[in-house]
């Protein structure tokens, strides 16, 4: 009959209308991009991880600002109790020495009195009570023993593997919205299945319906499809529970409002994958190779305390007028500073530092081991998956044939209404079996390109 055609091809639509092909290691839908994208923007781990960069950043500049000459003005306001002086005897002495400068001046005789109407001056005071001052300091390092230098170099490599550290987390949450969307398709997939089952029974109802009026068929074949069309609504609604549970988990990790992700139609695709692609070095692994150089140059930085440093000073007065007779206006000078016996800290600290290192170098052998041994259980998985899709796509075959030729039987009255209804329980079956084969073979890929360090968004 042509009706019992259409039906046949209704029920291959989830075979040939909502599976594709392409290659999965090359390209992703563009609408799962986007989802990507939105979600690694809205993800609180990610930007908790770039802030931690951009510390470990601010680390490395504030180390090489080290070199830049530090410059500080002063100020001050200062009252003693008295004006600091000479004592009575220095005072006497130079007043002495001021009288017989003055006589030798005028040409008057050391053994004659001073001329009258002239005056002495006082003895000028070490430093008068009230003091003012205002000044300014350059403070220049000009060797810091390599100690700078070194905590240049580990603050580099730290914001290097907090970077790498922060893709590695950008992958998890990538494959978190990959395997919800593909979830979703799955979903939509099944839900087309359902249908196609749904417009099915419709029609054999109707069958059945002229069949009863004719003669043809007893009531209890009619209640049979009416308890089949029961048992599907009852799928449609386990189906749409998850479709909703999927768009909450959805919207959590992207931000993207429901009522946007309600209409996308997300769609299964049988992922390709090149076999001979290269395997690049992880994410994880890469941070913990940064972390080791830098923990070996803060180790080099607490080696170098015992290495002179070199600094220069410069200070200036402002106010020369409230200096004292034995304040320069003025100096400039360069010191050195050697750190000779320390108590042992800082090798103590150093081989404190040499042990982390150590650890992690252990950490990139256990990871690099773990990570070797999951590119090997992915690739097995992936073929498991693979030839599991081959295997179903058969079943879905024999499924299709079997119903086919129980159709036609039932049809010429050869087989009861339960036949029918297995055999198209069992197609339907398949077909879920089917999508959830396609739905595991891209988890596998996508986990394959994860462990090989390869996955792209």
């Amino acid at each position: 009959m042509q009706i019992d055609k259409i039906i046949t091809n209704l029920l291959v639509v989830p075979l040939i209308g909502l599976v594709s092909f392409s290659s999965f290691s090359q390209e992703l839908d563009p609408y799962l991009q986007d989802l990507i994208s939105k979600g690694l923007n809205k993800s609180q781990t990610v930007k908790i991880n770039e802030m931690n960069v951009e510390q470990a950043v601010l680390d490395q500049r504030l180390a090489k600002s080290t070199f830049i000459p530090k410059v500080t003005l002063n100020g001050s306001f200062t009252r003693l109790d008295d004006d600091i002086t000479f004592d009575q005897e220095t005072q006497d002495l130079l007043m002495a020495t001021q009288k017989l400068l003055i006589k030798e001046a005028v040409g008057v005789p050391f053994n004659v009195a001073l001329p009258e109407g002239i005056e002495l001056r006082e003895p000028a005071n070490l430093q008068d009570k009230n003091i003012l001052r205002s000044s300014v300091d350059v403070d220049w390092i000009l060797f810091s023993g390599m100690e700078a230098t070194n905590a240049i170099k580990a603050s580099k490599h730290k914001a290097s593997s907090l970077n790498y550290l922060g893709m590695a987390e950008k992958d998890k949450i990538a494959i978190q919205i990959i395997t919800a969307y593909d979830q979703l398709a799955l979903v939509y997939a099944s839900e087309k299945v359902l249908t196609t089952s749904e417009e099915y029974l419709k029609e054999q109802e109707l069958f059945v319906r002229k069949a009863i009026e004719n003669g043809l068929a007893t009531p209890i074949g009619r209640k049979k499809i009416e308890l089949a069309q029961q048992q599907l609504e009852g799928k449609k609604i386990d189906y749409q529970n998850n479709k909703t549970l999927l768009i909450e988990q959805l919207n959590q990790l992207t931000g993207v409002e429901r009522e946007e992700l309600k209409l996308m139609v997300p769609k299964l695709q049988i992922a390709g994958i090149n076999s001979a692609q290269e395997s690049e070095k992880r994410n994880e692994v890469k941070a913990l190779e940064e972390a080791e150089m830098a923990t070996l140059y803060k180790s080099k930085m607490q080696k170098s305390n015992f290495i002179p440093k070199v600094a220069l000073k410069g200070h200036y007065e402002f106010l020369e007028e409230n200096l004292s007779l034995l304040d320069p206006k003025w100096y400039v000078g360069v010191g050195i500073k050697w750190n000779v016996f320390d108590g042992n800290q800082s090798r103590i600290k150093a081989k404190k530092t040499q042990l982390e290192s150590l650890k992690y170098r252990e950490q990139i052998k256990e990871a690099e081991e773990m990570i070797a041994l999951s590119v090997v259980n992915a690739q097995l998985n992936l073929g498991a998956k693979v030839q599991s899709v081959r295997i179903v796509e058969k079943e879905v075959e024999l499924a299709q044939e079997t119903y086919n030729m129980v159709n036609e039987q039932y049809k010429s009255n050869l087989v009861s209404i339960n036949d029918v209804l297995d055999a198209l329980t069992e197609l339907e079956k398949t077909n879920f079996k089917y999508q959830e084969a396609v739905f595991n073979q891209r988890q596998a890929i996508t986990a394959l390109l994860h462990a090989k360090g390869t996955l792209s968004y």
